[in-house]
Order: structure tokens, then sequence, then C-alpha cells
């Protein structure tokens, strides 16, 4: 049996001058995230890790693996299915949170720090792996979607939600981008919501791919509301704004502020963004389908 992932190069992807520094990218996201509070706009979410949850089917007693979990919102839904659940996430504050919400429902759940480009199981350990808004920020997409089917059974299912580059978020790492640009080389995050791209990041392992655009509403008092709570608590937008002198917050805000306007289907008195994002299942091939 393969031994749990190390921390070496995918092997996907060629070592030569054009392969960001993967290790040093993951170093500041990891610092990112774990700046602000995520959970206080994590747990808005919820609903997204029921749907995921469903549409990966879970049924009790399967062994599930929750990546990035965040604060965990998959791996709730997936516990209250009573699913064997093991939580994973590299920010340990983020699992603390988990843990907390867990424990306030009597669920019981594994939680582990790891990282979701070198999971620390064995291969096929899990019937299930989950994740909603976590693999897709990982730098090196091709070693986290192999990942991803290594820990998975033969005929088990990767279910993952991702924010599509067309929708809300997507837009708004745009936008965010023109201000405090990315680091050089990397491919958004928002590529994780293409379909197509999924077909190219999981290959000729998955059996299946079933795909569908789906809505989640951000719902704030006010476009200046959201703004402030993702400046205080959601760590890209966060950082975003302290790396910027008085002049680049005030231009980022407006620039912000328009966006948020342009996608508000609530009128002047509320604020209900849609946001679209990508519900993805995977089926993984079985060995003899394999060979």
């Amino acid at each position: 049996m393969t031994q749990p992932s190390t921390s070496t190069p995918s092997p996907r992807q060629p070592l030569d001058a054009t392969v960001p520094d993967y290790a040093a990218i993951k170093q500041r996201q990891q610092a990112t995230w774990a700046s602000g509070d995520f959970a206080i706009i994590g747990v808005t979410l919820q609903i997204v890790g029921e749907s995921l949850a469903e549409a990966a089917d879970v049924r009790a007693g399967e062994r599930v693996i929750d990546i990035a979990a965040g604060n965990g919102n998959a791996t709730l839904a997936a516990a209250r299915r009573f699913a064997r659940v093991t939580s994973t996430d590299y920010v340990p504050a983020l699992l603390d949170k988990g843990r907390a919400r867990a424990a306030a429902e009597g669920l019981t759940v594994e939680f582990r720090e790891a990282d979701a480009e070198a999971l620390p199981f064995y291969d096929g350990s899990f019937d299930v792996a989950l994740s909603t808004f976590g693999v897709m920020f990982a730098p090196d997409h091709a070693r986290c979607a192999s990942e991803m089917m290594r820990v998975v059974r033969g005929g088990g299912r990767i279910a993952i939600a991702s924010w599509t580059p067309e929708g809300f978020i997507g837009q708004l790492f745009k936008t965010a981008g023109r201000h405090v640009p990315p680091p050089a080389g990397l491919v958004s995050p928002a590529m994780w919501g293409k379909e197509d791209y999924l077909r190219q990041l999981f290959g000729m392992e998955a059996a299946s791919i079933r795909a569908q655009p789906k809505m989640f509403n951000f719902r704030y008092a006010s476009g200046a509301h959201m703004i402030q709570v993702f400046r205080d608590y959601y760590g890209p937008v966060h950082k975003a704004f302290a790396a910027l002198d008085p002049a680049g917050q005030q231009a980022l805000e407006q620039d912000m502020l328009a966006l948020l306007d342009r996608h508000n289907t609530a009128g002047d008195n509320s604020l209900v963004v849609p946001a679209e994002y990508l519900e993805a299942v995977i089926i993984k091939r079985t060995p003899d389908v394999l060979h």
C-alpha cells in the first residue's frame, strides 16, 4: 500500500523556471487564511455543504474526508448523515472552529491538520472526499486533484463546490487582483468552477464527472456592510486592504461597492448578491477499469 503523500513536487508539473514557488505561495496563503476570522463568513455558507453532501450521496457509515474544510460546513453535513468524518485543514484555528461546532451538536468527527496537496493518509482510505470552496485555493491544482483521487477508493466519489470565474466571487477576485496582483504564474482558483477544467485535472482516473452551476445568495444589510465584514474577517480581502495605502484602500472599496451595486437584486434597502458556483461530483474509476 502506498504511503501517505509527502511534499515532493507534483508529477504533472515540470521542474523549470516557469513553475511558481508553490512552497512560498502556500506559506503566504496560510497566513492569509489565518488572518481575520473566516468562520464569521464560513457559517453563512452552510447550505452549500448540505447540498454537496446530498449531491455526493453521503451515507451512514461511509468514510468521508473534508479537505480544506475551513470551519467545517461539509464536515458537519456529512456527520449529520452519520458518516465517519475526518475534517482537515492547514489552518489550526479554523479546525478549532469546526471542532467547537461539532461538539455543540454532539457530532463525532476526527480533526486533522493537513495540507490538501500532501494528505497524510493511505491510498483508498475514504469512500468520499468533499470540499466546499476549499481545494480551489490550493496553489498547485494538479497535485491537489491527484491527492484527492489518491485517498479515495476505486468507485468512490469526490464532490467539490467551487466559485465560477463568471460569478460574483470570481469577479471579486478580479477586482481585488487589479489592486493587489496575485503571485505570478498562478492559475486562478476560479478555474475549478469550470467543468472542462475539472476534466483536465482529473483526467482518465475519473469514470464520470457530473457538474451543475448553482447559486448561493450573500445577504447583508448593504454593500458597505458586506465590505466591512469581508475586510475584517475574509482573509484574502483583509490582506488586500492591508497591502494598500489609504488611497489604494479607498479605490479598492469604491470598485467593490460598484461590483456589489451591479449584482445586488434587493434594491436600496438591503443587499442580496447571487453568487454562482459549480457543484461537481467525480466518480473514481475502479482498478480493473484502469487496466
